[in-house]
């Protein structure tokens, strides 16, 4: 995809082919995000290649924010998150499996579940036992961002995402100890669901997402 589209005022998206990714189509391209918060700019698990015209769209938004963050759902994509620290002088949060991926971690800030991060972002904890990626509430545009956890399918579906093979006990799993886990993100008003596997979901987010809760998870190795 050439370029930045936006989805709603002040919230961009773009797709960029993963230049470490082999095993299939799916996952091949991956999104990322660029919401424009008030006064900041929070890029969303970005990965920039070499389309000049998305740098130039989040240059345009870098200088005219008095603060640009950058925030990982997942130690995995970290992608372009150095890069971008240094263009724009932008600190970058994230769980804690962030900080190793980083060649200099003076601009992590570890993301706490809970707790309140710039623009008013709340990270979640999901799993049984505990995952490292951290959901995102993103109060400014009513949306949830998922890392891998949560993905739209070729079919247009939001699901909870499975590489391993479809058993009973895996649906078991994933019905009675992990979708739990996720219920206090179906209670937020979300009207988007930010997906950086397959396009994201842009309305009705707190429907879509019930859905995927509700059924069982999707089995797609790569």
């Amino acid at each position: 995809m050439s370029g930045a589209r936006e989805l709603a005022p002040g919230l961009h998206h773009w797709t960029t082919r993963h230049p470490e990714w082999h095993p299939g189509a799916f996952g091949a391209e991956v999104g990322s995000f660029a919401l424009v918060a008030g006064d900041d700019l929070l890029l969303v698990d970005p990965l920039v290649g070499d389309d000049e015209d998305v740098l130039a769209t989040l240059d345009a938004l870098a200088g005219r924010a008095t603060a640009t963050h950058i925030l990982i759902t997942i130690g995995y994509h970290v992608r372009s998150a150095a890069l971008l620290s240094a263009r724009y002088g932008a600190p970058v949060h994230g769980p804690e499996t962030v900080r190793g991926r980083l060649d200099d971690d003076r601009a992590f800030r570890r993301l706490a579940p809970g707790a309140t991060g710039p623009a008013g972002v709340t990270a979640y904890a999901i799993g049984r036992p505990r995952r490292s990626e951290l959901p995102l509430w993103l109060p400014s545009h009513q949306a949830i961002a998922f890392g891998d956890a949560l993905v739209t399918t070729p079919a247009g579906e939001l699901r909870m995402w499975i590489q391993d093979e479809l058993t009973d006990a895996r649906r078991a799993f994933y019905r009675d100890r992990f979708a739990p886990t996720l219920e206090p993100l179906r209670a937020l008003p979300a009207t988007r669901i930010l997906t950086t596997h397959g396009p994201p979901v842009p309305s009705d987010g707190a429907a879509a997402l019930a859905s995927a809760l509700d059924a069982e998870p999707w089995r797609h190795r790569g």
